[in-house]
């Protein structure tokens, strides 16, 4: 799991921004937002410009270097805070897999090439590459030559971490394999004007044809109805079939017709739901942009219940209530910083409280 994340010069944070996940309250409702001292599900409120959007993007970075998976095309574009853009942008990670600790943390230029990196096993430090110097702990021993290619300058963009992976063969639970995994089972995505995403899968998918191809035609429709009290009757497909059909009286209606905007964004939130049971971490970028208030509640009920750790971004303070998380896993993005409620008061909050009447009223300082 990911326990702590920062970055510091990355688009529109001028200083180190910290995302501290390893510090739950004693709470004793809705336990299954936290595991193993972890926080596991939460949402990001802030105002229209604050950094939501950035955070989420920042976090899935190492899926750049670290992973094969799907990234956005144009990532590197304004990767650097523009009132510094020499400076380079560097990420730090903290992971617990079972009794492991892995730090993990690098830094890179404007154009997103590598130029330094560290890595820490249970404090211990494994890896450290500067551009002048390079360390490997005894476990990893390479002769002369490589040390010396890998150490050069021409040769800096190189993921020491991504070396190891690719040129030793290590045991199944080794903690460099439970980082890789979790790596690749990351997964950030959106659908605002149009539909993005990062890490998970390695291709694009066309979401009725994947319907199609794997039969969900029913279990989309009980989606529907489950979440949104919408009922679709979708013919079903022939063989060779790319489009849904709906049965609308006598008639049959290509779906994206009569789909409204928000139905749109539940069919791409159905495809990822399919995929949920894989992924290590996900960040839901807007989730609920296109969504009745009450939707988007039902939603968070159905994202939540996966293993993963799953973090939201949003403007609905409907969901700011402890019937649905918690104080500690309720987050405001501010003025380069972000914490949770009960670290924005020094009122002690309580379930009985209305969290969305006191952030309305002004509680909650960042």
């Amino acid at each position: 799991m990911l326990s702590k994340f920062s970055v510091s010069h990355y688009r529109g944070f001028k200083d180190e921004i910290i995302f501290d996940l390893s510090q739950p309250k004693n709470y004793e409702f809705n336990g299954f937002a936290v595991k193993n001292g972890i926080i596991k599900n939460g949402i990001i409120y802030g105002p229209n410009g604050s950094g939501k959007t950035n955070l989420g993007l920042a976090i899935f970075d190492i899926v750049n270097h670290l992973s094969q998976k799907y990234t956005k095309p144009n990532y590197y574009e304004n990767f650097v805070y523009a009132g510094n853009a020499g400076a380079p942008v560097v990420f730090k990670y903290s992971f617990v897999f079972d009794k492991d600790s892995v730090h993990y943390e690098y830094s890179k230029n404007a154009k997103g090439v590598l130029l330094a990196e560290r890595l820490e096993h249970n404090q211990e430090l494994v890896v450290e590459k500067t551009a002048k110097k390079l360390f490997l702990a005894p476990e990893f021993p390479i002769n002369d030559n490589i040390r010396e290619n890998l150490t050069a300058n021409n040769a800096n963009n190189i993921s020491i971490v991504n070396f190891i992976l690719s040129s030793f063969p290590l045991p199944e639970k080794h903690y460099l394999i439970k980082l890789h995994s979790f790596v690749n089972a990351m997964l950030w995505f959106r659908c605002l004007e149009g539909r993005e995403f990062s890490g998970l899968e390695t291709g694009v998918y066309y979401l009725e044809e994947e319907i199609i191809k794997n039969g969900w035609e029913t279990d989309f429709s009980e989606f529907l109805s489950r979440v949104s009290n919408q009922y679709f009757s979708f013919e079903k497909p022939k063989k060779g079939d790319r489009i849904l059909l709906c049965k609308v009286g006598k008639a049959l209606v290509p779906f994206k017709q009569i789909s409204s905007t928000g139905t749109d964004a539940l069919t791409l939130l159905f495809f990822w739901l399919k995929r949920l049971d894989k992924a290590s971490f996900v960040f839901i970028d807007e989730f609920d942009a296109f969504y009745h208030f009450k939707l988007a509640y039902a939603i968070c009920k159905e994202l939540f219940k996966f293993n993963a750790q799953v973090f939201l971004s949003s403007h609905n303070t409907y969901l700011m209530t402890n019937e649905l998380l918690r104080p500690d896993c309720n987050f405001i993005i501010s003025d380069n910083k972000i914490k949770p409620l009960c670290d924005c008061t020094e009122k002690e909050l309580r379930f009985g409280h209305n969290m969305e009447k006191l952030f309305r009223g002004d509680t909650f300082k960042v």
